[in-house]
């Protein structure tokens, strides 16, 4: 019976038990950074929206979907299983793909303004939000890998038999599938087309006699 109780542990360790635990906790902390920097992305946003609502003549549309965005993405309550739900993980991913699609926009047409470029308040916000995109992609990052490695041990033998009677499920992960066309900022030309102005006509050969 001693022995039983003595060997438990070491069974547990040699099935990946305790790194299962030691995953898990790095999948959790991994998402809680990822929710961490959306938010302090969504904090920005009216912000730069007020200071851009500064220049009269900006086009009201882009502002729209960027404030529109931010409601869509915000409006989804996050919630621990979120993280564990693949639909409402892929739902999550999308609002914030969306998001970041109108923010980009913004960005872009922000430079037909001189007057909003030369404001130091926007440029601060400007930088800010570039931060904070960096910190997001870093954090997605760290969040993908720690569910694949959790993923792996869950299915790899003899681990897979701890998963099955401990109740470790493998977990959804973000996906890059239409990611980069939903977030991807459009082709905006400042130029205005230019004129074209029709070849002469090629002279007319001289009449031979």
């Amino acid at each position: 019976m001693a022995a039983l109780i003595v060997g438990a542990p070491m069974a547990l360790t040699g099935c990946g038990y305790n790194e299962f635990q030691s995953l898990d906790e790095q999948v959790n902390a991994s998402w809680s950074e990822v929710l961490s920097q959306y938010q302090r992305r969504s904090d920005l946003i009216p912000n730069i929206v007020n200071t851009v609502k500064g220049e009269a003549s900006f086009e009201q549309d882009t502002l729209t979907k960027v404030v529109e965005a931010r409601a869509k993405a915000t409006s989804i309550q996050v919630t621990p299983e979120l993280a564990r739900d693949p639909a409402a993980l892929q739902k999550f991913q999308a609002a914030q793909g969306e998001l970041s699609g109108a923010l980009s926009r913004l960005m872009v047409v922000s430079e037909r303004y001189p007057q909003l470029q030369a404001n130091q308040g926007f440029r601060d916000l400007r930088v800010q939000l570039e931060g904070t995109e960096n910190r997001i992609t870093v954090a997605r990052n760290r969040y993908i890998k720690s569910v694949q490695e959790y993923n792996v041990l869950t299915r790899r033998f003899p681990s897979n038999l701890t998963a099955k009677i401990f109740g470790y499920d493998t977990k959804p992960n973000f996906t890059v599938q239409n990611e980069a066309a939903i977030s991807a900022p459009p082709t905006v030309s400042f130029d205005k087309p230019a004129t074209t102005t029709p070849a002469p006509a090629p002279a007319a050969s001289p009449a031979s006699n």
